[in-house]
């Protein structure tokens, strides 16, 4: 586990694992009190049942929102995407009174083609601590190694001044169409607050120019 109380002072949303790869019902609670008491937004992040490969082992599923392997997975297949998608629309119709459930994936990926197609609100997510392709597929390893903060902080001012992805051999742009993106720093990743901490900054800095 990361130092989830460190991380909390900085995010401003909280993906919660919903005990299948990681966590269980105490942790679940102490963490959701913990955002709560730092105004921190909640989303549930259940994945695999696979505590040994954290969720980031593929296995045939029934899709369910993705984390790690599923990730992955959803973003390749279409029938699997659509599963996911659904779910995010099953629960708008259950809360018709509060903003529709958004979708968050992969730019151009099927996450994205299945949330237009099943008229979900998408958000397209970008990672701050995990390597691209040369072609922009996201890299998912089984565990994440560190990063130096000079690479973090060079990767987050060229997305957010170029509006480029940075990939092991090069830069590639941004997904037509992707005006906003959401920027994950994952909690296991070695001096993740301190990732955080720096993402933000660059963030904050670059919304009071007006998004340049």
């Amino acid at each position: 586990m990361g130092d989830d109380a460190a991380l909390m002072q900085t995010i401003h949303l909280a993906n919660i694992a919903c005990g299948f790869h990681a966590s269980d019902f105490s942790i679940m609670d102490a963490t959701v009190r913990l955002a709560a008491q730092h105004g921190v937004l909640i989303g549930a992040h259940p994945s695999l049942p696979d505590r040994q490969g954290f969720g980031r082992r593929e296995m045939a599923i029934e899709p369910i929102k993705p984390h790690g392997a599923v990730y992955g997975q959803t973003a390749r297949d279409p029938a699997l995407a659509r599963a996911v998608v659904a779910v995010a629309r099953a629960f708008s119709r259950f809360r018709p009174e509060e903003p529709p459930v958004a979708f968050m994936g992969l730019a151009g990926t099927e996450h994205q083609k299945a949330a237009v197609k099943l008229g979900v609100p998408f958000i397209a997510e970008w990672f701050a601590d995990l390597e691209y392709s040369p072609v922009g597929k996201l890299l998912i390893t089984k565990t994440h190694d560190p990063v130096l903060l000079e690479t973090i902080k060079q990767r987050v001012t060229i997305l957010l001044s170029a509006r480029q992805i940075t990939t092991t051999s090069g830069l590639i742009p941004l997904v037509d169409g992707v005006n906003e993106v959401s920027i994950c720093v994952h909690s296991d990743t070695p001096d993740a607050p301190n990732i955080a901490r720096v993402v933000k900054t660059l963030v904050d800095e670059s919304n009071a120019r007006g998004g340049q």
